[in-house]
């Protein structure tokens, strides 16, 4: 009977252990089966609405061509000279704006910008001889900097690259100049004008801005390439010759056409 009683304990203690086991096993195992992680929540959608500002850096060339025109020269002399046409130089500055992204298609928006510039260009005269003397000119004029406020709208190519177009206001600081000297006077008779003025004029143009590719890791960041025409308008003066004794008149008309790169951060 006690043998009995031994034997019926053992193996309740071996069946206690082997259940013991089997559920221990189980718990190691249910986690592989248990359900997949929950994936990563997806990228958020890229929305052009809201305000942004960066910096651009560009080339300029276009047109400044100064004219001056005393009729008292005489002679060898011509009355009117005109100076050298084309304008050229480095340009760089900052932008701000805000945009609206009106549906899947379309955005528009407003941007303002200022741009330090250095298209300049001069044109030297002579000598022209003279029965006693030589006579020299130089002509010149410049784009000092340059600003616009300007419409905006673009069509989405996809959702994160637009193409635009732009136009609206523009103004800058233009500068026309001349000095002349004639050796027949002693000592040398010379004179000159420059004056500066800081005109309003329009602007119209378009472009292409888009995000930069994700493994880049510059979200918010949008590059753009941009193409503007500026009108400046004209600059005209007067002035007295001591010289030949006679009154002589100049101007000069400004345009410039900009290609320009340019980075923005958008505030999202």
């Amino acid at each position: 009977m006690l043998m009995g009683c031994v034997i019926m304990k053992q193996q309740i203690l071996k069946k206690q252990f082997l259940l013991g086991a089997a559920v221990g096993a189980l718990a190691a195992v249910t986690p592989a089966f248990a359900a997949p992680p929950a994936p990563p929540p997806p990228a958020p959608i890229w929305t052009w609405t809201g305000f942004y500002a960066g910096g651009n850096i560009g080339y300029g060339w276009g047109q400044g061509a100064p004219t001056y025109n005393e009729p008292a020269f005489s002679g060898t002399l011509p009355t009117t000279l005109t100076g050298a046409n084309n304008l050229s130089g480095v340009l760089g500055g900052f932008q701000i704006g805000y945009n609206w992204q009106l549906n899947n298609s379309w955005v528009t928006g407003l941007e303002a910008d200022f741009d330090l510039a250095d298209a300049k260009n001069s044109r030297s005269f002579g000598p022209f001889s003279e029965s006693e003397g030589a006579f020299t000119a130089t002509l010149g004029s410049k784009i000092e900097w340059f600003g616009t406020v300007r419409a905006r709208l673009g069509w989405l190519f996809n959702p994160t690259t637009m193409v635009y177009a732009t136009g609206g206001l523009a103004y800058g600081r233009v500068n026309v100049s001349g000095s002349f000297a004639d050796t027949f006077c002693s000592p040398t008779c010379v004179w000159g004008f420059n004056q500066s003025s800081t005109n309003v004029g329009w602007t119209v143009g378009g472009g292409v801005e888009g995000t930069f590719p994700n493994y880049w890791n510059l979200a918010n960041w949008t590059w753009k390439v941009e193409y503007l025409y500026v009108d400046l308008g004209s600059i005209n003066g007067s002035g007295y010759d001591t010289d030949f004794g006679g009154p002589y008149t100049y101007n000069a008309t400004f345009t410039d056409n900009i290609l320009r790169f340019g980075v923005n951060w958008h505030f999202h």
